[in-house]
């Protein structure tokens, strides 16, 4: 589909160069194509979800509209459990550190190994479970 699209954008500017004239349907067709090229299982431009996986966690983010989004991190941590942070968008900065989650500051408590991690419009999902914030006792 994308390849036809793409032909049928040459073929429009083709007849630019010939007639001197754009097609009403070339904007159009540009449009469509940068927005299907955008889009892929880890970052979908036009509905605005990232999904990563991280360490053994998927991570989906969503209202997150950027082109490209940088990588999780793994960072050293004080202890030897794997620490990683995924900042796919300013909004949303989800730490996993060992078996606890905190997303922008706020801590979930633990998750298990292979559970999925959602950050949809600040609210947080465990396996499509609301999450709480765990309160820090003093």
């Amino acid at each position: 589909m994308v390849t036809l699209l793409f032909e049928r954008i040459l073929e429009n500017l083709r007849l630019v160069t010939v007639t001197g004239r754009l097609s009403a349907v070339t904007p159009i067709l540009f449009c469509v194509a940068f927005a299907i090229s955008s889009c892929s299982k880890s970052n979908n431009l036009l509905l605005g979800r990232v999904e990563q996986t991280v360490g053994k966690h998927t991570i989906i983010v969503t209202d997150c509209y950027k082109t490209t989004v940088p990588p999780p991190q793994l960072l050293r941590s004080e202890s030897d459990k794997p620490f990683y942070r995924f900042t796919p968008c300013l909004d949303a900065d989800v730490v996993i550190d060992g078996d606890q989650l905190s997303v922008n500051g706020i801590s979930y408590g633990a998750i298990n190994q292979s559970d999925t991690v959602i950050v949809d419009h600040g609210r947080v999902l465990i396996n499509t479970r609301v999450a709480s914030a765990v309160t820090q006792s003093k």
